[in-house]
This record gives structure tokens, C-alpha cells and sequence, in this order.
């Protein structure tokens, strides 16, 4: 086989193009990833605006349940409080429930995760495909997480959704690390309170607390 001196120049845009292709992807939920990605790029390089389906346009398609924070909460219950699950496994209680595969794998990617999944991030991931915003994506993972059978706000310990926040924004790539640390010691030291439960409305209510 020849060999050849020239190098692969890779294009310093490369990254944010497959990240926003990637999340293009997860909002649209194609059902035939392979055609939609060749739509995708074939409208970008045309400069014409890419087939990305408006969450409110999303339909549930004909062989597949829609996503919804309440079949999250189902799989989140048959994960039984692992941190880590294995990606067959997650992909066979995905499947009983009959969600959209194209989502799963989507999901996967962004997440560059392997045999062994970190739930927390996998279901993080899952609920962005929800949530318009950073705060309404937290907002979804907190009601899924949620123990409280009460009448009260779902709220989860700060130390999980630190965590969350953290990763979500790393993740999202257009919030800085000084702004999401900021945020996270204004509400460790202001908002919490002695059982060290963060509740919905502390993040959605509160003016002073800017996720995005």
C-alpha cells in the first residue's frame, strides 16, 4: 500500500459542528438517523438552514413510545440506585419500554459512553432531549430523582444536583466553569437549607440563580 507524507489537516470547527449535529440529532429524534444525517450536513454546506425538528413539532412516531419524564422515572426505578449500569442492560430496559433506539444511541454518543454507564450522566443526557434550557433539563432530572410523595417541590441532595449542573453545562459547552462554580456557591450558601436538599423552585423561582 503507497505512502504518503501529507497531512490530514482537521478544521479547528470540526468539534462544534459535531456537537450541534449531535444535539440536533437528540431534539429531532429522526427515524432514520443515516438520511437525516446526510440532510443535515448536505443543508449546512448549501448554507441553508438543517432539518431540525422544533420541539413542539416532535410527533411520537407510529412503533415507539414517546419520551417522557414519566417513563424516565420508570427506567430510573429499574436501575435501582446504581451508579453504573451496563450499556446492554440499559439498552434491553430501554427497549421494553419501547423507546425510540435512534434517542438511546444518540444519547450514547454524546455521551461517549462505553460498556459501563454512569446513570446519572446517561439520564442527564436523556432529560436535555426534554428540556428547552439548562434550568428546565435540571428541573426534569429532579422530578425524575424526586423520592418525595408529597405535595410539596420534587428535591434532590445539592451534592447529586452539583454534580448534574456541572456535567450538563460541561457537556452544553457555552457556560463557563466560573460562572456554573458562582452559581453553585451562591446556592450552597444562600438557598440551602440544613437537610441539604435543593428543591425545584430554589432554581426555577429564585431571580438570582441563572443556570444558563
Amino acid at each position: 500500500m503507497p505512502q504518503t507524507d501529507k497531512q490530514i489537516c482537521i478544521p479547528p470547527e470540526l468539534p462544534e459542528l459535531l456537537k450541534q449535529f449531535t444535539k440536533a440529532a437528540i431534539r429531532t429524534q429522526p427515524e432514520d438517523l443515516i438520511q437525516w444525517a446526510a440532510d443535515y450536513f448536505g443543508a449546512m454546506s448549501h448554507g441553508e438552514i438543517p432539518p431540525v425538528r422544533e420541539r413542539s413539532e416532535r410527533v411520537t412516531l407510529s412503533n415507539w413510545a414517546e419520551l417522557t419524564p414519566e417513563l424516565l422515572k420508570i427506567l430510573h426505578s429499574r436501575v435501582a440506585g446504581r451508579l453504573i449500569i451496563n450499556a446492554d442492560e440499559l439498552a434491553q430496559m430501554w427497549k421494553v419500554l419501547s423507546l425510540p433506539t435512534d434517542l438511546f444511541n444518540s444519547v450514547m454518543n454524546v455521551g461517549r459512553f462505553t460498556e459501563e454507564i454512569e446513570w446519572l450522566k446517561f439520564l442527564a443526557l436523556a432529560c436535555s432531549s426534554l428540556g428547552v434550557t439548562i434550568a428546565k433539563t435540571l428541573k426534569i432530572v429532579c422530578e425524575v430523582l424526586s423520592s418525595d410523595h408529597d405535595s410539596g417541590p420534587p428535591r434532590i441532595p445539592f451534592s447529586t444536583f452539583q454534580f448534574l449542573y456541572t456535567y450538563i453545562a460541561e457537556v452544553d459547552g457555552e457556560i463557563s466553569a466560573s460562572h456554573v462554580s458562582r452559581m453553585l456557591n451562591y446556592i450552597e450558601q444562600e438557598v440551602i437549607g440544613p437537610d441539604g436538599l435543593i428543591r425545584v423552585n430554589d432554581f426555577t423561582q429564585n431571580p438570582r440563580v441563572r443556570l444558563e
